[in-house]
């Protein structure tokens, strides 16, 4: 295990184990910040060259579409080589949202990251 070094503070950790990067999110993830995120696990992915990426929600009370297109815009980027993203620990307003785009059906969301490692 290796802990990434971030320079944002909506990163709280960042973590790379094998082929999985695993980075804790914290606040409001919305149109003031979400290119912030975008540009950290960005630079996270192109460092590590990561395969999966766990993005632990659970300090993530609220997203909004520019969140949601920003973790879109990761997975279309992991897929290319057969990568993934794992969303874990979503607060109940997030995984609403979440499901009611129906992008459950394209990101894998488990309870928590000792699940992730297994999906």
């Amino acid at each position: 295990m290796v802990d990434l070094k971030t320079a944002s503070d909506l990163v709280s950790s960042a973590r790379q184990e094998g082929q999985t990067v695993v980075v804790a999110i914290r606040g409001d993830i919305d149109l003031h910040n979400s290119t912030e995120l975008r540009t950290e696990l960005l630079d996270i992915l192109i460092k590590t060259s990561a395969r999966k990426l766990v993005l632990n929600l659970e300090q993530v009370p609220y997203i909004d579409s520019s969140a949601v297109a920003v973790l879109v815009e990761l997975l279309q980027r992991l897929r290319k080589s057969g990568g993934k993203i794992v969303l874990t620990n979503l607060q109940p307003r997030v995984r609403g949202l979440l499901e009611i785009a129906r992008l459950d059906t394209i990101f894998v969301l488990v309870a928590n990251e000792a699940e992730a490692q297994g999906k």
